[in-house]
């Protein structure tokens, strides 16, 4: 997911997250979502707020941790459905309308 401009406001949010608060919120979505992923890495990404390797590993950016947690979860919610999805389709698309209303909103921060 790249990361290109971001409103303010979702970038404003010092503190929100601790790292093991955000991978609990990982491992929370993915029961969610019905996915398990191998391994949740966070380390800083200069384009890209996070990615899904085909062997089902999630990286995060860690600037994600002081990030709106309504973006957060929109993040995950993405990187984890790529384990199901490995493309942006309408399947995709649907499945993120399913997890995350109105995630179009995200989407164009990003």
């Amino acid at each position: 997911m790249e990361k290109e401009t971001v409103a303010p406001k979702i970038r404003r949010q010092r503190g929100a997250w601790t790292e093991e608060k955000f991978r609990a919120r990982v491992y929370e979505w993915a029961k969610k979502i019905g996915v398990t992923p191998k391994a949740i890495r966070l380390r800083s990404m200069k384009r890209k707020w996070a990615s899904c390797s085909s062997r089902g590993r999630l990286t995060f950016d860690t600037s994600l941790l002081n990030c709106e947690r309504g973006f957060g979860d929109y993040v995950i919610a993405h990187e984890l459905l790529h384990l199901q999805v490995p493309n942006h389709g309408k399947l995709f698309k649907s499945l993120m309308s399913s997890f995350i209303p109105h995630w179009e909103r995200y989407a164009k921060t990003t």
